[in-house]
Parts: C-alpha cells; sequence; structure tokens
C-alpha cells in the first residue's frame, strides 16, 4: 500500500475499501456502486489482503445467491416457492393502494407486485414511495385459495444504507490529513487515481458532489461523451435519483394535483436530469416555469398550496460542437432545448463545470487504492446539508459590490460546498480559502457570461474580490484565456489579429495580478506578424489548450546555432517524447544549409538507464539528419534542479515544469489528435521566464 492507503486505514478503519475491489465482484450484477461497497464493506474494509480475498468470495456468493438477474427471475420465485422463504437483493418501490388502505411493493427484478408492506416499514423508509430503494428482503411464499390476495409476503426489508456513522470522529481524523492528502483521498473514494488529475480537475471532480452537501444547489455539467458528468448521480450515494431528461413530467417532479402525491425533490436530497441537452426535445412550458420558481425560491405551487423543498437540481449533458464553435455561433448553453435555453431559467444556476475539461474515462484513470465507502461518505454529505460555510471568506476576502444578490448567492452556496467537502472541520488557510473562492467565482461567471449573450438586458459585470491588502482581483474564466476572439463576440472585429495564445498569457496574468486589470479584450489591438522578443514572465492555467512548443519557444530559437537545454527529468517515454518534439521545434526555425549545436543536460534514471540512454542515441541519430548536433550528458552531481533552455542569441527560458507541461494523453493511440498535435493537450499548470541574458555567446 502507498503511505496515503496506510494512514486512510489507520484513521479510518472499518470505513474504507479497496476500489478496484468493485470490479472485482460485479460481474454482470447491475446494481449502482454504493451497493456493492455497501457488501464489500461488511466484508472487506480492512487492510489484510487474506481477508480481503475471504470477504470478495463471500460477497460474490452473496450476490450470486441472493441478487436477482431479471432473466432469473423465474428461478428465484421458484427457490421462494420451494423453499418457503429466500433473502433477494432488489430495487423495491412502494404504492399506496387507496381502494383497500394498504400499502404493496413491487420488486423491480423480480417482476412481482402488490407484496403486502406495513405502514410502519414506509415511513421509516420513505423514498421507498417515489423511485425505490435497492434492499435486502425476506421473502416469503404462502398460497392461498384467495384470489384477491397475493402469496407473496414480506417478512423484512431493509434498504442497503449505512445505519449510524460518528460524524465527530470524521471531523478530528480529517485534522490528522494534509490539504493534498484529503483531496486525494476524495478523489480515490470517487473511484479514480488522483495521479491522473491536475489540482483544477480533482476540483472539477468534487464540485460534483456539492449537490449532496448543499440544500436547493443548482448545478449544470455540458461536455463531451464519456467523461462520467452522471456516474455520480447513479452510483455514489442513495440519496440521489438519476432520471432522463426526456421523463421528466410536473406531477412526477413535483406534486400531482389528483392524489396530493408528492414528487422527487421531496424525498431525494440530489434529482440528476441525465441527457439534458437535445434542441429537438419536446419540453412542457409549465414545467419550466415551475422549475424557475423552485430553482429561485426553494418552493413549488400547482395551484392547491405553496410546498417547499431542499432537493438539489442538476443537469447533466453532452455537447454537439467544440467550444469555440459554441462561442462563435451562439453560447455555451447551445446544446440545451429550446424552452431551457431561456435567460430567466439559466439565472437560476449556480455553477457550471466545464465539461470539456474533463478528461474522457479510460481504464488507467481507475484507483487501485483505497477510499470511503461511498455510502459512508454520502451520510456525511447529508448531515453537512444541515450546515452553512458560505460566510467563511468573508473576514478574508470581500466581493466586488457589482456582483449582483444573485450572483452572490451562486458565488457562496458554491464556496460553501467546497469548504464542507474539503474542510469540514473549518481550518483552512488564507491561500486555500482564495483558491476555492476564486473556482467558486468562476463557476458563476460562466453562467453569467453566456447571459450577457443571450439576454442583452443583463448588465455587464466584472467578476473581481478584494483581499485584506485592498488589491482588486480579477476573475476569467479558461476559456476566456483560450478563444478570447470568440468569447468577447461583441467586441470580436477589435481583437480578430490577436493570437490566442498571447491572450491567453494575458489572461493568466489578469487573473493573479495584484493590480487591478482592465477587461481582456482591450489589452491589445494588434500583433504584428513577426513577434517581438521581451523579457517576460508566462503563466499557463491547467486544462488550458492551445499551447505548443512552436509558439512557446521557436521565436526565442530561431537563428540560434548553440542551445542549451538543462531538465533533470528525461526519462520516462513521454518526457523523452517531449525533447523530440522540441527538436522538431528547433528544427522548424532552421534556415536551409544551417545547423544547430544541441546539448542536453539531464540526470540518469537509477533504475532503467539503458533504456534512457537508447531513447537518447535515437533521437541525437534522428537529429543529426536535419541539421541538429544533438549531444547530451547526465550530470552525476546531484545538485542540478535547474529547468531551462540557454541560447547563443542572448535568451534563457526558465521553465518551471521543464518540457513536462502537458497532461497524460492516449501515447499509442495514433488516431489521437492530442497524440499527433500539441495544440489539442490540455496543458499542466506551468509558468516559463523569458530573460535576456548578457553576453550569452561567450
Amino acid at each position: 500500500m502507498s503511505q496515503l492507503d496506510e494512514k486512510i486505514n489507520q484513521h479510518f478503519a472499518g470505513l474504507v475499501v479497496r476500489k478496484d475491489l468493485v470490479k472485482a465482484v460485479k460481474g454482470n450484477a447491475i446494481v449502482p456502486s454504493y451497493v456493492l461497497e455497501y457488501l464489500l464493506g461488511q466484508y472487506c474494509a480492512t487492510n489484510d489482503e487474506s481477508t480481503i480475498q475471504t470477504g470478495i468470495e463471500t460477497v460474490k456468493e452473496i450476490l450470486r445467491k441472493h441478487y436477482v438477474h431479471r432473466n432469473e427471475a423465474g428461478l428465484v420465485r421458484s427457490i421462494i416457492k420451494e423453499k418457503g422463504r429466500h433473502k433477494v437483493i432488489d430495487r423495491v418501490s412502494v404504492s399506496l393502494n387507496d381502494k383497500d388502505d394498504v400499502y404493496e411493493a413491487e420488486f423491480a427484478n423480480l417482476g412481482i407486485r402488490k407484496v403486502l408492506i406495513d405502514s410502519s416499514t414506509v415511513k421509516a423508509h420513505q423514498k421507498l414511495l417515489v423511485g425505490g430503494v435497492w434492499c435486502i428482503a425476506d421473502l416469503e411464499y404462502d398460497y392461498t385459495e384467495d384470489k384477491s390476495s397475493s402469496p407473496w409476503v414480506l417478512a423484512s426489508l431493509k434498504p442497503i444504507q449505512i445505519s449510524r456513522f460518528d460524524f465527530d470522529g470524521y471531523l478530528e481524523a480529517r485534522k490528522q490529513f494534509t490539504t493534498d492528502e484529503w483531496i486525494d483521498l476524495l478523489i480515490q473514494s470517487i473511484g479514480f487515481n488522483p495521479q491522473m488529475f491536475g489540482k483544477r480537475n480533482k476540483l472539477l471532480q468534487l464540485i460534483r458532489l456539492i449537490p449532496f452537501c448543499e440544500r436547493n444547489y443548482n448545478l449544470i455539467e455540458l461536455g463531451p461523451k464519456g467523461t462520467g458528468k452522471s456516474h455520480v448521480y447513479s452510483e455514489f450515494s442513495p440519496h440521489g435519483i438519476l432520471i432522463s431528461g426526456g421523463e421528466v413530467t410536473v406531477p412526477k417532479l413535483f406534486v400531482h394535483n389528483g392524489t396530493g402525491k408528492l414528487g422527487l425533490v421531496g424525498y431525494w436530497d440530489v434529482v440528476a436530469f441525465d441527457e439534458f441537452a437535445g434542441k429537438q426535445k419536446r419540453v412542457d412550458k409549465a414545467l419550466v416555469d415551475i422549475m424557475k420558481n423552485y430553482m429561485a425560491n426553494k418552493s413549488f405551487s400547482r395551484g392547491v398550496e405553496t410546498l417547499g423543498a431542499e432537493a438539489s437540481m442538476v443537469f447533466v449533458g453532452n455537447t454537439d460542437h467544440t467550444v469555440p464553435y459554441m462561442l462563435k455561433h451562439s453560447d455555451l448553453f447551445d446544446p440545451l432545448p429550446e424552452k431551457f435555453h431561456d435567460s430567466a431559467f439559466l439565472d437560476r444556476l449556480h455553477s457550471y463545470i466545464p465539461g470539456w475539461e474533463v478528461d474522457v474515462i479510460r481504464g488507467e484513470m481507475f484507483s487501485t487504492g483505497y477510499g470511503f465507502v461511498v455510502d459512508y461518505l454520502a451520510e456525511i454529505l447529508r448531515s453537512l446539508r444541515s450546515h452553512d460555510f458560505s460566510d467563511r471568506y468573508k473576514g478574508l476576502f470581500t466581493l466586488s459590490d457589482e456582483i449582483s444578490t444573485r450572483d452572490r448567492d451562486g458565488i457562496n452556496k458554491t464556496f460553501s460546498g467546497l469548504m464542507k467537502i474539503l474542510f469540514p472541520h473549518g481550518e483552512a488557510t488564507e491561500s486555500e480559502v482564495e483558491d476555492l473562492l476564486r473556482c467558486a467565482i468562476e463557476g458563476r461567471k460562466r453562467v453569467k457570461d453566456q447571459l450577457l449573450r443571450i439576454d442583452t438586458t443583463y448588465p455587464a459585470v466584472r467578476f473581481t474580490y478584494k483581499g485584506t491588502d485592498g488589491v482588486e482581483r480579477l476573475i476569467s474564466t479558461l476559456e476566456e484565456s483560450e478563444y478570447p476572439n470568440q468569447y468577447h463576440r461583441r467586441v470580436a472585429s477589435e481583437v480578430s489579429e490577436l493570437d490566442p495564445f498571447d491572450l491567453a498569457n494575458a489572461a493568466s496574468k489578469s487573473a493573479d495580478s495584484d493590480a487591478v486589470c482592465p477587461p481582456l479584450v482591450h489589452s491589445a489591438v494588434s500583433v504584428s506578424k513577426e513577434p517581438e522578443l521581451k523579457p517576460q514572465h508566462l503563466v499557463v492555467q491547467e486544462n488550458q489548450r492551445g499551447v505548443t512548443f512552436d509558439k512557446l519557444f521557436g521565436p526565442y530559437l530561431k537563428g540560434a546555432k548553440r542551445i542549451i537545454v538543462i531538465d533533470p527529468y528525461l526519462r520516462m517515454f513521454h518526457q523523452l517524447r517531449n525533447l523530440m518534439e522540441l527538436m522538431e521545434t528547433i528544427s522548424k526555425q532552421l534556415a536551409s544549409g544551417e545547423e544547430v549545436a544541441v546539448h542536453v543536460v539531464t540526470v540518469e534514471d537509477e533504475f532503467n538507464g539503458d533504456r534512457q540512454t537508447e531513447s537518447l542515441q535515437k533521437i541525437a541519430e534522428a537529429c543529426a539528419g536535419v541539421g541538429i548536433q544533438l549531444t547530451w550528458v547526465y550530470d552525476t552531481t546531484g545538485t542540478k534542479h535547474d529547468r531551462d533552455i540557454t541560447t547563443d542569441r542572448g535568451w534563457k527560458i526558465v521553465l518551471g515544469r521543464g518540457l513536462d507541461i502537458f497532461q497524460r494523453f492516449e501515447l499509442n493511440d495514433a488516431f489521437s489528435f492530442a497524440n499527433r498535435l500539441q495544440q489539442h493537450r490540455q496543458c499542466k499548470e506551468f509558468s516559463a521566464t523569458f530573460i535576456r541574458v548578457e553576453d550569452a555567446g561567450e
């Protein structure tokens, strides 16, 4: 186990499970992860390998004997009849038979209905009345001549969810973890390997959890297929329900006027709408109107009485076009049905997760480490709904007076949710609080900026805040930095000649600047085709695209005869590939008939030095054919931590991360644009400083 896994088991013994075990036991059982982890938590909540293996076999046996597959329902019914009593795992829903004044249960996979269930059980587990709950149930078979009675008898029923937890113990255990360790624990609890994600990507994953711990939180995520947008809402918690966007009706969601039966928002903490996008979808205008009222006021009325509810609303859907296309031709809400593409509805959204930043889920991204049994974490998050952390930044930071009340509500609720998830014990440093506040502001700004496109009656807003030093700090969204021409469509003619990469860095600097920053689009008017070389400091944000070695280094390497590259981390395949791509950039700057000498200083791989040497030799051989004389040396002093590129033209480029600036992508996929073209890759957060060096040629 890793040090983090050992620490997790030390402080949360019996409440965590190895996440790869879920796949090991699931087989072809179509059950949510929290059901499987409930069982694994009973038998495998340990770090003892022999106990884990025994527990896996026990869970598999339980699923084999008691989980009801639809295609084996007849066999299970026969077993119950012949044995007289049998335990089953199935999704159970309950309805009231008002003619006979009894509650009747229906077993989804088993295919039996009208099973009598006592009122006390229904009162204790009211979600049985709406949508159904996964349960472990003992069923008996008792046939009678009475045609009106069902032979199926429910002997016992237990919803699959944790029965109790120690909240104070949870807070005390949280104090034993650093912020980075805690974030990684939460990412592992969701089921992902934290090493595959940068900090921004981890926060995007955790924002998906806010609806579970924040009442009446309205969240939207639109992005490409396969990024796991709906996974959390279908698999993570027994307190959330995921429904198809096309299946939503006013009675199902709110209240049935005929029966007075309360809808989903009255029973579930989170109601998530899957496949919410689709311009051609038919939508009931009455549904949109009542949703607008509920999302704004936490209440709804259908003409009889006004009712309140606490359910958070989540909308997830797929995008059909790229971000620059949507920004150029419409807006980032473009995929939504026409009746939901309404400014009054969209203004109720507290945050917008940019789904296009979330990588498509690959097998290597799943965790093999330990994380919370998701049902335990779901109960913790549910208990946090009664807490309010929205004011935790106010002693340190102040939002701009330009920001409206509705914008503030969105920012405050997102900030509160992130604080509950990351700092439930309330202990966060000023910089940590600021990071969460910036994230919250960006999520609401993404909503508001698109509203300005849809409805011109909305006033423009500068999303800024001040610290205790009184300095105003401007927030920009990442897509604003990447695609300024399209993002600021109202003034596109003024910036049509601007290079997106130049503006991206201008935005990055403005976001982190200590000075009051003007709107990005007014930062320049034109850029010459032959860029002016000047000392500068560039900051590239995590997930930013459009960055290439050609743009970043090319102009500063042009005309050089000698180049020195110092990077101690040129060991693994992707790092050596980065070096090869730098050589490609250098080759593009060579005039016909010219040559350049490149000297590389790195550190030998302690475990795979032979392979590293072989790779460097192959790169040198390839370079020789294009006019690059590549030499290299292994630094043996053990003190080299520099990462820079120096040329005999008088320039030194100091690299915060060396050449390793891109996030992981599928290196073996020949049909991936990210594999073939750097501009399609997402970046890690990094900085580059360009310095004029005196007497560099000596």
